[in-house]
C-alpha cells in the first residue's frame, strides 16, 4: 500500500472543496425573481417617479399621505400605519388601526415621524408633499414621491409596491387585467377608425366651487381622450388653460364636452350651472343639443382609477363610438 503523502493529503482536500462549491453553485438561479418577499430579503430596491431608489424592507411599515396612492398600496397587499384624511373620507377605504396624521395638503409631519414608518408615499404634484420632504428625510425616514397621470405610470408605480409585497399575483390582478381592458378598447377604437375615420373635438373641463378651467390631455381624462383618437380644443387654444370663457368654447363648438369635479362635486357643478344660465347660447352647443355634455364620474375621472383604469377606458370609449364593439 503506497504511502499518503503531506502533498497528496492536501490536494485531495482542495478537490473535495471545489466539487461542494460547483454542485452547490448549480442550483442557484442566475438573477432573483422580480417579486419576491423572502424573509431572508433584508432590504429591497425601490425607484419612484422621480428617479430616486430607496433601500426599503420587505413589506414594510408605512404612511402613505394620498387616498389614491394608499389604494394602491393597499391593493399591492401592503397595509398602512397612517394616511391622511381622504384615503377614509373621499376613497372609503378600510385602512384597519392605521392613525390619520392630517390632510393630504395639510400633512402633520409630527404625527407622520412618531408612527416610525419604514417608507412614506407622497405625491409629487402636491406642494405641501415636497415641502416636507426636508423635514422627514431629517427625521431618517425614507420617502417615495410618485406622479400618476396615465395607466404607464400606474403600472409602474404597482411594479414598484408588489416587488415589496412580493405579491405578483396582485400585480396580474390589478395591472395585467386592467391592460388586457384596455387592448380591446383601443384596439376596438382603432377598427372603427380605420373603418370610418373621424377625430372627435372635445372640450375637457375641471369645475370648482370657485370656477372653471379647460384641461390638456397632460392629466388623467385628458391622456385617455388623445389615445382614444380625440383632438382637445385646448390645444388649438392654450389661453383656455388659464382663463375658460364660455364664448370660447361656443366658438369653438366641439363635438363632446367632458366635466370632471374637484372638491365638493355639488357646488363645483352649481358654479358651472349659474354660468351656463347667464348665457343662453350655451343650449345651441352641438354638445348639449346631442346629448355629448357629460359629467364623467369622480371615482373614474378624478380619483386614480386605478385596478379601474380599464373601465374609465371603456366608458369614454362607448360614449365617444357608440355601438363599439370590444371584449370586456
Amino acid at each position: 500500500m503506497k504511502k499518503i503523502t503531506a502533498s497528496m493529503l492536501l490536494c485531495c482536500l482542495l478537490l473535495c472543496g471545489c466539487a461542494a462549491e460547483n454542485a452547490s453553485s448549480a442550483g442557484t438561479p442566475e438573477s432573483a425573481p422580480v417579486f419576491s418577499n423572502s424573509s431572508e430579503t433584508s432590504a429591497l430596491l425601490l425607484t419612484d417617479s422621480n428617479g430616486d431608489t430607496l433601500e426599503v424592507p420587505a413589506d414594510p411599515k408605512t404612511v402613505c399621505l394620498y387616498g389614491s396612492y394608499a389604494d394602491a398600496w393597499l391593493s399591492a397587499g401592503g397595509s398602512l400605519v397612517g394616511t391622511t384624511e381622504d384615503a377614509v373620507e373621499e376613497r372609503g377605504l378600510d385602512v384597519g388601526d392605521a392613525a390619520i396624521v392630517g390632510t393630504v395638503k395639510e400633512p402633520n409631519t409630527e404625527k407622520i415621524i412618531a408612527l416610525d414608518p419604514e417608507l412614506v408615499i407622497l405625491s409629487s404634484d402636491i406642494a405641501a408633499h415636497n415641502d416636507i420632504r426636508d423635514v422627514l428625510e431629517a427625521a431618517g425616514l425614507s420617502c417615495a414621491y410618485f406622479r400618476v397621470d396615465t395607466f404607464e405610470d400606474y403600472a409602474a408605480m404597482m411594479k414598484e409596491f408588489c416587488a415589496l409585497t412580493g405579491r405578483d399575483d396582485l400585480y396580474r390582478e390589478t395591472v395585467e387585467q386592467s391592460q388586457a381592458l384596455i387592448s380591446s378598447v383601443t384596439a376596438a377604437v382603432q377598427k372603427q377608425q380605420t373603418e370610418a375615420p373621424r377625430q372627435p373635438s372635445v372640450l375637457l373641463i375641471r369645475a370648482f366651487s370657485s370656477g372653471i378651467k379647460a384641461k390638456s390631455d397632460e392629466e388623467l381624462a385628458g391622456a385617455i381622450l388623445k389615445e382614444l383618437g380625440c383632438r382637445n380644443i385646448a390645444d388649438d387654444h392654450p389661453s383656455m388653460l388659464e382663463d375658460l370663457s364660455l364664448e370660447e368654447v361656443i366658438e369653438t363648438d366641439p363635438d363632446f364636452i367632458f366635466v370632471t369635479t374637484m372638491g365638493s362635486e355639488k357646488k363645483a357643478l352649481n358654479y358651472l350651472d349659474s354660468l351656463i344660465s347667464e348665457n343662453p347660447a350655451w343650449q345651441e352647443l352641438s354638445a348639449v343639443k346631442e346629448g355629448h355634455y357629460v359629467i364623467l364620474p369622480k371615482d373614474l375621472f378624478h380619483y386614480k382609477p386605478n385596478a379601474r383604469w380599464g373601465e374609465s377606458y371603456a366608458y369614454l370609449a362607448e360614449i365617444l363610438y357608440p355601438g363599439i364593439d370590444y371584449e370586456k
